[in-house]
């Protein structure tokens, strides 16, 4: 192996297939399964958290009402003048259970998708775009505005959309399984 490869990281045995992390020799091998584990506890956390909340809007009996207290409808009429993009609030009261519908089953796969790191960097944008919708509607008057989660939210789900979920998740053991199988095809 030539330097320029373990330099780039062609070959070798550590996580991304360079050398392996500066720390991770002798007495450094709990510090590098750290780093390299360090997304894992983010992504249970919103992935639980998303699953609850997409459970959460699915057994509320009011929720889903056309109309009536603890509908999507009447938390639609409180927050429309408040909102960042009223334009987003009028379109959802033309109809406000299909879009219930649709922010139950996204927050659903979007947690589920997380939890199992199945298309882990789609389900980390989706769960951004779900929480950048939030912010910019519900959260929008909460002052000041680091009282507001949605944008906290939305912040933690961007490493999980950089680095996807690259240990202990579907998309390593399809990944792993691909080269596995490339492998066989091309020896």
């Amino acid at each position: 192996m030539t330097h320029a490869d373990r330099t780039v990281g062609i070959g070798g045995s550590g996580p991304l297939g360079g050398d392996p992390l500066p720390g991770s020799g002798p007495g450094g091998r709990l510090r590098a399964q750290g780093s390299a584990f360090a997304l894992l506890p983010l992504r249970l956390f919103l992935g639980i958290t998303f699953i609850y909340a997409g459970l959460d809007k699915l057994t509320d009996k009011a929720f889903l009402d056309e109309r009536g207290p603890g509908s999507l409808a009447e938390q639609l009429d409180n927050i429309e003048k408040t909102a960042a993009i009223q334009g987003m609030i009028d379109l959802a009261q033309k109809n406000p259970q299909a879009v219930g519908w649709m922010i139950l089953l996204g927050e659903l796969a979007v947690g589920i998708g997380t939890l199992l790191g199945l298309l882990a960097r789609v389900a980390a944008a989706g769960g951004a775009l779900i929480s950048l919708s939030l912010w910019l509607t519900v959260s929008w008057a909460v002052e000041p505005y680091y009282y507001g989660n949605d944008l906290i939210y939305l912040m933690a789900w961007l490493p999980l959309i950089l680095a996807g979920a690259p240990y202990l998740s579907l998309d390593a053991l399809l990944r792993l399984r691909r080269r596995r199988y490339g492998q066989q095809l091309f020896g």
